[in-house]
């Protein structure tokens, strides 16, 4: 894990001194070493700085392949790439490294943007063609790692963080309409809280040439629809395929040449990662557990009887209150986005005790509840099939601008159930927070924003007719949040941002895509069964979690507040 920052002058020089500062501003992400590489013609430069995990000794970038026509720099990690390197020197190349980020320079070699779909991971990657003069520019299927950009005075800039394309020289300024919006939808897709500024949407990728820069999608959710046939799978077949693809998932993300550790907390997720882990770990694996010193927040004493289950090394880490007030600042800084609680604060101190530890690498249980409908909205959603997936209201492929009100209040539900059918549960809930955020801000800027409806803004840019139309209402709530508070809430405020800001490297099991794409196959029941939310997690993890976390309701990760 990385962070990473281009700068491409479609018209003059890029200059050294603002490349450096950019990463420099990265330092967190990367302090074990910095380097930088600017074209002869100075139109283009890379910024590399380094957390190294794996070939520790020859893994610097950026990495160029053989003719050095192509260079790379790349934040995160590849799965399952040993084969890949086998396969590539048995091609014909020569790889430089034994990193597993030199795959995607050879992979784009010889296919392209087509290589994105071999890449299994967490990753931002940025890479100079300059035989097309081409700059490449992809970000991971989810979102799990940042990328943003922005265009100022003829230069396209590109970054791990917002705060490195201000440190280039990009003008540091609120797009105050996204500040608006943020407090009810939970964030655009590629919008930012800065002006001018936007982010690589999860699953697409860049071409940004002298002519013209152009996004693409290489990957989406492609739920099926709710009339489409599917082969009959009993609840046994159904968890033996989770658990084949979820245990994979886990077992690769254990590879490090650095010691891997876990989070734990009394959630089902963590456990189950912790669980698996264990079985094909070298020896006890080191879980680190927030305690809390209001018991109506601690987990601690259900994380130490999994981890004794697990046969793993406890390590409980201490939280007060008056730390979370006084880690907020940090936190803030480090998430570049609204921070509304202090979850995302818990998260920070977690990383900042890891990286104390001794410990660069992390697996997390985030993401579950988004691909299992883990959150209790998702039943509300469910209801909307009667809870069994025999009535769904589906999703009319009919125009946005005829079922969103022009005179709304900027939060037009009624636009939604009209657009859907039925309103998802997360988005009356966003509904009621925004309310209670509107009740702290000024008239005068509420007034300035009236009528501007966030909803409409939002489903601009959702396929409605090709992800939505004919879904069930449970899948289609688990897409919209996946746009939206998936990639901009949870894996910034307990994700990359908090950990990263640590220098820790956090990797996420549930968000394989292929154990996401097993998850979209299988019938809803086997995410929410009654009222048993994860219903193919318990099963498929039970041997190898305690009978407490089996049996426990769904508790999401709280932390209490920071004053």
């Amino acid at each position: 894990m990385c962070g990473i920052v281009a700068m491409f002058s479609q018209h003059g020089s890029v200059i050294a001194e603002s490349l450096q500062a950019a990463t420099r501003s990265l330092h967190h992400r990367g302090p074990d070493g910095q380097r930088y590489w600017i074209a002869p013609d100075c139109r283009v430069g890379l910024g590399h700085a380094r957390l190294s995990i794996i070939d520790l000794t020859t893994g610097d970038q950026p990495i160029a392949n053989e003719d050095e026509t192509l260079r790379i720099i790349v934040n995160g990690e590849f799965y399952g790439y040993e084969s890949i390197q086998k396969e590539l020197e048995q091609g014909g190349h020569r790889l430089r490294t034994r990193s597993d980020s030199e795959i995607a320079l050879h992979l784009y070699e010889d296919l392209g943007a087509h290589c994105l779909h071999r890449l299994r991971g967490e990753f931002a990657l940025l890479l100079w063609d300059s035989a097309n003069r081409t700059l490449f520019a992809a970000r991971d299927r989810f979102g799990i790692k940042p990328l943003f950009y922005a265009f100022h005075e003829g230069t396209l800039y590109l970054a791990s963080e917002v705060k490195a394309l201000f440190a280039a020289g990009v003008p540091a300024r609120w797009d105050t309409e996204s500040v608006y919006h943020s407090g009810g939808i939970g964030g655009h897709q590629m919008r930012t809280l800065f002006e001018g500024i936007c982010q690589v949407p999860p699953g697409h990728y860049m071409i940004a040439t002298d002519r013209h820069v152009q996004l693409s999608q290489y990957w989406d959710f492609n739920y099926p629809r709710a009339n489409d046939a599917q082969p009959h799978r009993s609840d046994a077949e159904c968890a033996e395929e989770f658990r084949q693809t979820f245990e994979e998932a886990v077992r690769l993300r254990l590879r490090a040449d650095v010691p891997v550790g876990c989070y734990l907390s009394g959630g089902i997720d963590s456990c189950a990662v912790l669980g698996l882990a264990a079985r094909h770990h070298q020896g006890p694996v080191r879980a680190f557990t927030l305690t809390f010193d209001r018991p109506e927040y601690d987990e601690g004493e259900i994380a130490k009887e999994m981890a004794a289950k697990a046969e793993a090394e406890f390590f409980p880490i201490p939280i007060r209150q008056d730390d979370l007030a006084d880690g907020f600042c940090d936190a803030i800084l480090q998430s570049e986005t609204l921070c509304v609680n202090a979850h995302g604060v818990a998260k920070f101190l977690l990383s900042r005790a890891v990286r104390k530890a001794g410990y660069k690498v992390v697996l997390t249980g985030e993401g579950s509840d988004e691909i299992l409908g883990g959150y209790l909205h998702f039943r509300r959603d469910m209801a909307a099939n009667n809870g069994n997936g025999t009535r769904p209201n589906v999703a009319a492929a009919v125009s946005q601008s005829a079922v969103f009100s022009r005179n709304g209040n900027g939060r037009d539900l009624d636009g939604v159930r009209r657009l859907l059918g039925f309103v998802p549960g997360w988005m009356e809930t966003s509904f009621a927070l925004s309310a209670k955020m509107h009740a702290v801000l000024s008239g005068e800027f509420l007034n300035s924003y009236a009528g501007h409806d966030g909803f409409r803004s939002f489903f601009n840019d959702i396929d409605v007719a090709g992800q939505l139309a004919g879904r069930e209402p449970l899948n289609q709530s688990l897409y919209l949040w996946a746009k939206t508070r998936l990639p901009n809430y949870l894996l910034v405020l307990l994700g990359d941002r908090m950990e990263m800001g640590n220098s820790v490297e956090g990797r996420v099991p549930f968000l394989d895509h292929h154990v996401v794409e097993v998850m979209r196959s299988q019938p809803i029941t086997q995410k929410i069964r009654g009222t048993t939310q994860k219903y193919v997690l318990r099963e498929s993890a039970r041997d190898v979690i305690t009978e407490t976390a089996y049996k426990r309701p769904k508790h999401p990760f709280l932390s209490p507040p920071a004053t």
